[in-house]
């Protein structure tokens, strides 16, 4: 298969309010693909569609050969930072295992492969020493790679994640896209995010998304590119130490 996802022609409105106008995008096994953008441009809702939890006025979504509602199975979904309360008595293996929901063989427990499957993504997001720790002790680093290991139990083949760093300090946002980077060696990853300087050095292209969608080497993003997207000035700060 050519591409994993490949979205042709493709607009959205919620009711008479145009937000994605002709979106056209392929994305290939292995790539790791950015999306950038301001408020309200379209971004969510373009996960959504991906999600299959919307359905495109016009236009086709194909993901792996298939519609998306067909294949969520085989998509890994990470949420922005969450804003529930985490005083719910719930462990870290608790969540994760969540992530084998639609893909186990099981019905109404869990089989000793997810919890396997579960263990294996732990271990892959350094979790697994704090498996049975209560999600409210937390940093918002561990918290993220929590939802990451959620997100890979499922074994997905394309991961996407919307600001998974939003919140964080910066050592855990490297510690994140470091391991991100490490798992696109044999999965497609999609990730949304405002810090533009900083995922540039880690994604092979980048989507300027604010209703329309234009794509551009990595290379190619300049200052003057996020201007135009954003409509107006936008200081862009090296991340350097």
């Amino acid at each position: 298969m050519e591409y994993v996802i490949d979205i042709e022609n493709m607009s959205f409105s919620y009711g008479d309010v145009l937000i994605l106008d002709d979106i056209t995008l392929r994305i290939k096994e292995e790539e790791f693909f950015g999306i950038i953008g301001p408020n309200a441009s379209g971004k969510s809702t373009l996960l959504k569609l991906l999600l299959g939890l919307l359905e495109p006025d016009k236009g086709s979504i194909r993901i792996l050969g298939h519609s998306p509602e067909d294949i969520r199975t085989k998509i890994g979904y990470v949420p922005q930072y969450p804003t529930f309360r985490r005083n719910f008595p719930i462990t870290v293996e608790d969540v994760v295992i969540l992530g084998r929901l639609g893909a186990t063989k099981g019905f109404g427990r869990f089989t000793q492969v997810d919890k396997e499957k579960t263990r294996i993504a732990m271990q892959a997001v350094e979790l697994e020493s704090i498996a049975r720790n209560p999600i409210d002790i937390l940093s918002g680093g561990q918290l993220q790679r929590m939802l990451i290991a959620r997100a890979l139990a499922c074994e997905p083949e394309i991961l996407i994640l919307d600001e998974p760093t939003a919140g964080i300090d910066l050592r855990a946002e490297e510690n994140i896209f470091s391991l991100l980077k490490k798992y696109n060696e044999h999965m497609a990853i999609i990730v949304v995010s405002h810090d533009v300087a900083f995922i540039s050095g880690y994604v092979d292209r980048v989507g300027c998304l604010n209703k329309t969608l234009v794509c551009h080497e990595t290379s190619a993003i300049s200052g003057k590119t996020i201007e135009e997207l954003y409509g107006g000035p936008v200081k862009m700060i090296q991340h350097a130490h």
